[in-house]
C-alpha cells in the first residue's frame, strides 16, 4: 500500500526547544488548544493562535514540507465545512472554525514530531493511573492510542488506493466506487488487528488471582 500524509505528522529526531519541552507540558498545550476551539469567538484571534503553532512546528525543526503535508491532508474536509458554515453563519464564522480545527491539528502534529512513539504511550499511561481507582486499565489507554496510531494511516493509504483504482476506471465520482472497497478493506483489517491482539492476550481482562 502505497504511504501517504497523515492526519498529524509522524516523529522527527531533534534535539530543539520542543524536542526538550517535558510531555506534559506538550500534553498541556494540545489540551488547551482543544478547549481553545471552544472559546475563541474572533477568526482574528484564531489566526493568531495558528501562526504561533505553526511557529512552534518549524522550530521544531519538523519542516515546512511536514507542516503542509498534515495541513493538506484535512484541506478538503475543512472546505466543506468552511463553505456549509459560511452559508448557514456567515464567513467571520466560518473563518474562525476552520482556523480552530487547524490549530488543533497542527498542535498534535507538535506533539507528536517531537516526541517518540514509545514515549508517547508512556505518557498515556502515566496520565490515566490516577483513574485506576475508578477501574481503568493505564495499559488499554496506551493499547488502544497505539492501535488507532497504526490503524490511521492504513486506512487513509486505503482511500487513496482506492481513489487511484477509481480514478483509472472513471469511476472517481462514484461513492460507491470509492467506499465500500475502503470500508471492507477498513473491516479485514480490524478483524486482523483484533485477532492478533486475541493471540496474544492482549486487550483481554485479567485473571482473577
Amino acid at each position: 500500500m502505497r504511504g501517504h500524509g497523515f492526519l498529524i505528522a509522524n516523529y522527527v529526531p531533534g534535539n530543539s526547544l520542543i524536542h526538550r519541552t517535558p510531555l506534559w507540558l506538550k500534553f498541556l498545550v494540545v489540551a488547551a488548544c482543544g478547549t481553545a476551539s471552544f472559546l475563541i469567538v474572533d477568526w482574528a484571534v484564531s489566526l493568531m493562535v495558528f501562526a504561533l503553532m505553526c511557529g512552534l512546528f518549524l522550530l521544531s525543526g519538523a519542516g515546512l514540507r511536514r507542516l503542509m503535508r498534515a495541513i493538506s491532508t484535512i484541506t478538503p474536509i475543512l472546505v466543506v465545512i468552511g463553505l456549509f458554515q459560511w452559508w448557514q453563519l456567515g464567513a467571520p464564522t466560518a473563518a474562525r472554525i476552520v482556523l480552530n480545527v487547524l490549530v488543533c491539528v497542527v498542535a498534535a502534529s507538535v506533539l507528536t514530531a517531537t516526541t517518540p512513539v514509545q514515549d508517547l504511550l508512556d505518557g498515556v499511561v502515566s496520565l490515566a493511573k490516577p483513574f485506576q481507582r475508578f477501574g481503568a486499565d493505564p495499559e488499554r489507554f496506551a493499547l488502544t492510542i497505539a492501535v488507532m496510531l497504526r490503524s490511521i494511516p492504513f486506512i487513509a493509504g486505503a482511500f487513496s488506493d482506492v481513489r487511484d483504482a477509481a480514478r483509472a476506471r472513471g469511476l472517481e465520482r462514484n461513492p460507491r466506487a470509492l467506499i465500500l472497497p475502503v470500508f471492507i478493506s477498513t473491516v479485514a483489517y480490524a478483524r486482523q488487528t483484533g485477532d492478533a491482539l486475541a493471540a496474544r492476550g492482549l486487550g483481554e481482562p485479567n485473571e482473577p488471582n
